[in-house]
């Protein structure tokens, strides 16, 4: 999810790096204090590898409140960078390129919320930052160390269809981004690993409700490969729903995430259905793990041990491209439904 805003303003810091003989556990700070931002703060503060040096938002009061739960101190934007080996970034998407730049510059590793940024551009300009210093630049794409995600990789064989569905009632933060950055994007992020295939073609519509950019939208798929996805995402339904459903040349797979249960029917596994000659069911659960705990040891671990990052910036950058392309083709269907008079034109 995006965090609320929490006004930070980037620095100007010339290029510098951590020392090369301190000893003891990664100083990791935070920047941005809001939903999200204090979440990353609580846990980092506990990180058995880690060490939270401290917490900014251009908000002091917001900082202030942050850091006392967490038991670190308030800093300074340009002092935060400059006494920590890493930052998390926790801020509104528009300042992602800025804040995220500055410390790539003086020679931090960063862990940036999703989207990586706030174009396309910024995102190709963060990770030649991060190759050209040797530092670790990775997306906070949650979904990808939740238990969910662990209990459905490589249970089908190549996709042809995806249907995924993502709504949940209305909160107020995270409205600095339309739905599809908000929350799309996660199931954007997921689709693009299970599909591995350029996007070719998107229809996509959507519409404001709430808040000043699309709390709705609907978008469908087409990839290369000629497989198709169909996504919905609203943040202002009644209720919470998270499903997935796969269709697949072996088999069909469906996720409720909300109430952790997936059924898988595929050729050859489970048990006998009956009718459907060679074809088995299997009725799967998981048991939920902290995925800030796990998305901050893998940061870590890239940091400290040179592991691969496991959501680096081009995993972010393509799903940014995924989402910017469905805000492509709303606009798109927009226009067209104006020029139809099938809804008024903006005053």
């Amino acid at each position: 999810m995006s965090p609320p805003p929490s006004n930070v303003d980037a620095p100007t810091i010339g290029p510098s790096s951590p020392d090369p003989a301190r000893v003891g556990p990664l100083r990791i700070g935070v920047i941005g204090a809001g939903h999200f931002g204090r979440f990353h703060a609580l846990k980092l503060a506990t990180a058995p590898r880690a060490t939270l040096s401290g917490i900014y938002d251009r908000n002091p009061e917001r900082a202030r409140t942050v850091a006392w739960e967490a038991g670190a101190p308030t800093r300074e934007l340009a002092e935060l960078i400059a006494q920590s080996d890493a930052v998390v970034i926790a801020a509104p998407a528009a300042a992602h390129h800025e804040l995220a730049a500055a410390a790539l510059r003086a020679g931090r590793h960063v862990l940036v919320e999703k989207p990586i940024a706030a174009t396309l551009a910024e995102a190709d300009d963060l990770a030649a930052l991060a190759a050209a210093r040797g530092l670790v630049l990775q997306v906070g794409h949650l979904e990808r160390f939740s238990a969910a995600h662990g209990a459905l990789s490589g249970r089908m064989g190549a996709a042809l269809y995806i249907e995924a569905t993502r709504i949940a009632p209305f909160k107020p933060r995270g409205t600095d981004v339309s739905v599809i950055l908000d929350l799309m994007i996660h199931d954007l992020d997921l689709i693009l690993t299970l599909t591995d295939s350029p996007i070719d073609s998107v229809d996509a519509v959507g519409a404001a409700v709430a808040s000043a950019h699309e709390d709705i939208a609907n978008a469908r798929i087409r990839f290369a490969s000629g497989a198709v996805a169909t996504i919905t995402a609203s943040r202002v339904s009644a209720r919470t729903e998270r499903r997935m459903r796969i269709f697949a040349a072996d088999g069909y797979l469906a996720v409720d995430f909300a109430n952790r249960k997936m059924t898988v029917i595929r050729r050859g596994q489970g048990q006998k259905l009956p009718f459907v000659d060679g074809f088995g069911i299997e009725e799967v659960s998981w048991q939920d793990h902290d995925a800030l705990e796990a998305e901050h040891a893998a940061f870590i671990a890239a940091i400290l041990d040179g592991v691969p990052v496991a959501v680096d910036a081009a995993a972010g950058r393509r799903a940014l491209a995924a989402a910017l392309a469905v805000g492509d083709a709303m606009a798109a269907s927009r226009a067209r439904m104006q020029q139809s008079g099938l809804i008024a034109p903006p005053a």
